[in-house]
């Protein structure tokens, strides 16, 4: 996720503090994912509306898919998407049931037992000690490369959008967490999913065909596009 959140995606600066790094690989594997599934989802729409049961797939359908909003209405503590269309989770261990879903994230640790062995590989080291963050909980688990995901949970995310506005980091967010990919796999998996790409870039254009919506923060939106 990923700069969306990870060690550090694809904007001009990154950090040189040592929960960053994973942020800028984010967005750069979260477009080449994007681009890839949205290659394959053209491909394989020849078939009739009639065939598939289903009526035309959007360009965001077909990037981050549409199955995942089934769960619409089920429980907002355990990792389930709201009627709002974005998931909640209650702890990181609920985040951690969510992401199994679409990619693999085991082992899941505190982001302090994590950090001991693999010191700023996975974000928000300092971060999360910072409480303009409003982080309330931080844990790790590795995807199926053994790559780490960071686990947030947020008790204001108007605060995290707004820390992440100033420091220039990307995220993708459900209503009250955030998770940083860094492995390739985890960020095309996670492209399944209803999480959101959260930006503050003032440039980007969303094209047709893809959600985009203000975020809780001016200057930032939460969107299903990944810009390459």
């Amino acid at each position: 996720m990923t700069r969306l959140t990870g060690p550090t995606p694809t904007h001009t600066r990154t950090h040189t503090h040592r929960g960053a790094r994973p942020t800028v690989r984010l967005s750069r594997s979260l477009a080449t994912g994007a681009a890839a599934l949205a290659l394959l989802a053209t491909l394989s729409g020849c078939g009739s509306d009639s065939e598939s049961g289903s009526g035309a797939r959007t360009g965001a359908d077909s990037v981050f898919g549409s199955d995942a909003g089934s769960d619409a209405n089920s429980d907002g503590g355990s990792g389930q998407a709201t009627t709002g269309g974005l998931p909640r989770a209650s702890d990181t261990e609920s985040v951690a049931s969510y992401l199994n879903r679409y990619t693999p994230c085991q082992g899941v640790v505190t982001g302090d037992e994590y950090d001991e062995g693999h010191d700023g590989d996975a974000w928000g080291t300092d971060e999360s000690e910072d409480p303009a963050w409003g982080i309330e909980e931080r844990a790790v688990c590795t995807d199926g490369s053994d790559r780490p995901i960071a686990l947030l949970t947020v008790s204001d995310m108007k605060e995290f959008q707004t820390a992440a506005k100033a420091s220039g980091d990307e995220f993708l967010v459900g209503e009250d967490f955030a998770v940083v990919p860094v492995g390739d796999e985890a960020v095309r998996g996670l492209q399944q999913s209803d999480l959101r790409f959260l930006t503050c870039d003032a440039d980007l254009a969303v094209p047709s065909g893809f959600e985009k919506e203000p975020a809780l923060v001016d200057g930032c939106v939460l969107t299903n596009y990944v810009p390459e």
